[in-house]
């Protein structure tokens, strides 16, 4: 509200009574300050009790000021402090920044208000005890960690500006890495925590930098090999970020430099290799792309700590080209398996034969246990003429016990 409009309410103020249209009496309660106006000009401070004065034009006017908010504000301020300063000395407390200078403000200790620089303001003296902590911006970037405490735990009501006005408050995460700048000069590298900075006159960076490992995956990529065969590669490549100001400088997108440079490395070893070379080993293909691109990636801050193959795709003839030659080759191998099992029992059944031949023991031991494999099926058998007798009948016998 402005002072012509204070001035034309005067007489609706509950604080002041008119006795016979003439005197006038202003109530100031204990916990309270009054300036008394004659028109727009202060002509006396009102402390508590009650204060009667002449006025029988209308000329006067008073403005009431709670203590318990000390912070007094007016359109005369600048006239005070030119032509009352006595009453400075005793009324107000005069505050001023410099052009390189900021001020907190705390009322019974307690922080109330933030003074940016250039700034003048009067505060009442009163049961409310004022002080001022100057901060030199020129000589300080970074608010002290009890003060950053404090603003993070304190309902501000400053008038003249506000915390985040004044102060950038940044956290960095226990997983990264955060990058200061101030007047785009030299990088500073935060370590986890929570950080305040004056931000007043300055232009200040912030960002942080994930230093955990991270997964990007190169999927589909259509590639020819030496013997011009059309292939679809999909590689996982786990990085992470070793230099931080130095991938701040080089890479304005550290992922999507990291995918051009395996996508490159990657085109590079297969268009060497023949198709059955890779399905082979692809272990030594995640080996040469591993082996190109860590060089690439010296000096800009990024070290990849492994590469590997996911899938190789043929086309569709190509899969059915390679499902006949494996039937054939595993044809081939059963053949091969079953002629030497065949060798192997022909072999041992000669030797078998020349051990009988050399042996009469070993030829009635085998006729023993010819006879006992066939007596085993037979329920009943009559012996005529001894044990000669029932070998030489061994033919006889055989049949009769297949029936």
């Amino acid at each position: 509200m402005n002072t012509k409009t204070n001035t034309r309410m005067n007489s609706l103020d509950p604080r002041c009574k008119t006795v016979l249209g003439a005197w006038k009496t202003w109530r100031v309660e204990a916990d309270e300050r009054g300036l008394l106006y004659r028109y727009d000009t202060p002509v006396a401070v009102l402390r508590a009790g009650e204060h009667r004065f002449f006025d029988p034009l209308g000329k006067l006017r008073a403005e009431v000021s709670t203590l318990s908010q000390p912070l007094f504000r007016s359109a005369q301020e600048d006239w005070l402090r030119a032509e009352r300063r006595e009453w400075l000395e005793t009324e107000w407390q005069a505050v001023e920044t410099g052009a390189d200078e900021l001020a907190w403000v705390r009322y019974n200790g307690k922080l109330a208000d933030v003074l940016p620089p250039r700034t003048r303001a009067l505060y009442w003296r009163g049961f409310v005890e004022v002080s001022v902590e100057r901060v030199d911006l020129s000589a300080t970037l970074e608010v002290a960690p009890a003060l950053l405490r404090e603003l993070a735990n304190t309902s501000f009501v400053g008038a003249h500006a506000s915390p985040a006005q004044v102060v950038m408050q940044v956290e960095v995460p226990s997983y990264a890495v955060g990058v200061l700048t101030v007047d785009d000069g030299e990088a500073r590298l935060l370590t986890p925590g929570r950080y305040g900075f004056y931000r007043t006159g300055r232009n200040i960076g912030f960002q942080t930098a994930d230093t955990r490992e991270q997964a990007l995956e190169i999927s589909g990529q259509e590639i020819l090999t030496a013997d011009k065969v059309a292939l679809r590669v999909t590689v996982g490549v786990s990085w992470k970020v070793a230099d931080v100001l130095a991938c701040q400088r080089e890479l304005a997108k550290p992922g999507e430099h990291l995918y051009r440079e395996v996508q490159f490395a990657l085109r590079q070893v297969v268009g060497t290799r023949s198709l059955d070379t890779l399905l082979e080993d692809k272990t030594a293909l995640d080996r040469e792309v591993l082996e190109l691109v860590k060089p690439r990636l010296e000096g800009q801050g990024l070290a990849v700590v492994r590469v590997g193959v996911k899938d190789i795709i043929l086309p569709g003839d190509m899969k059915a080209i390679l499902t006949r030659v494996v039937e054939a080759e595993k044809a081939a191998l059963a053949n091969v398996i079953r002629r030497r099992e065949e060798t192997s029992a022909t072999r041992s059944l000669l030797n078998t034969a020349k051990v009988m031949e050399d042996n009469p023991v070993a030829l009635r031991l085998k006729e023993l246990e010819t006879l006992e494999r066939i007596t085993d099926k037979i329920g009943n058998i009559s012996v005529y003429g001894g044990l000669e007798g029932v070998l030489q009948d061994l033919v006889k016998l055989a049949p009769a016990s297949k029936q």
